[in-house]
């Protein structure tokens, strides 16, 4: 650690995302974890954030006062739930500090409070933070552009663990958004995610959605642009959940000298 580290809170510290982000800190130059947050009433509380991350002793007792983590405090790394990451997007805009949100299944209303926040706060909010999705998403916007909707229809299949509660995923929506801006059109009104039963011919124009769960699969997603006697396929596939956290520490460190703001993982990469 040296006196210009970025210094951290990860909220949501227990859970698997929290973890895998406590270890990506420890092992990065340039940042600290100053605070690791756990809901009230976690059996967590007061346990050290490193011996719970497997890194060992740190020397930050995990809290459940998010108040007093974010005092000092110059980042906030979240990959907690809706209600919760826009709680937090209050207290960072007070603070004036850089909130990374990777939470997933927001509400259009949860969206505005987050705009909301980026009047004071540096918030960096993306469905998935990390460099190859994000990579993805600027091909299938290409893709999507180059290929006539008259002969090319778009499908979307993602796959994720039993655990996830929310579908389809903030990735699968994150590529969705890039194919209908390659196509310009409104993406809430041409997409399809449920199937079932005598459906009729497959609307010309649409972008569908097919979403698996099982295992312990970190994260899958294809997009299949699909024409007459051919396909195209691109795809990526998650590992390990370190790349989400490698990129929410990127965006944080981004943002660090930054004014303000709503952004991106397309802006921190610089492919906005």
């Amino acid at each position: 650690m040296t006196a210009n580290d970025m210094k951290l809170v990860v909220v949501g510290a227990a859970g698997r995302m929290g973890q895998a982000l406590i270890r990506v800190i420890h092992e990065t130059d340039g940042v600290t974890l100053h605070a690791a947050v756990q809901r009230e009433g976690s059996p967590f509380i007061g346990k050290d954030a490193g011996e719970l991350a497997g890194v060992g002793t740190l020397g930050v007792p995990v809290t459940a006062d998010p108040l007093q983590a974010f005092l000092d405090a110059e980042g906030v790394l979240d990959f907690t739930t809706p209600a919760t990451s826009v709680a937090f997007s209050i207290l960072a805009a007070q603070a004036r500090i850089v909130h990374v949100i990777g939470t997933t299944g927001c509400s259009i209303e949860d969206e505005e409070k987050f705009k909301a926040a980026g009047r004071h706060a540096r918030l960096v909010k993306s469905g998935n933070m990390s460099l190859g999705v994000n990579l993805l998403g600027v091909l299938v916007a290409q893709a999507a552009k180059a290929l006539p909707a008259a002969g090319w229809d778009i499908e979307i299949l993602e796959m994720h663990h039993k655990h996830k509660v929310d579908a389809p995923s903030g990735t699968a929506l994150l590529l969705g958004e890039a194919a209908a801006r390659g196509r310009g059109i409104d993406l809430a009104s041409q997409s399809v995610r449920v199937r079932d039963g005598h459906t009729g011919a497959r609307p010309t124009g649409t972008i569908g959605f097919a979403t698996l769960r099982g295992g312990s699969v970190v994260g899958d997603h294809s997009v299949v642009l699909a024409g007459e006697g051919e396909l195209v396929t691109l795809s990526h596939s998650a590992r390990d959940r370190s790349i989400f956290a490698r990129g929410a520490v990127a965006a944080a460190l981004w943002a660090r000298d930054k004014k303000p703001g709503h952004y991106s993982m397309l802006d921190v990469l610089g492919l906005s």
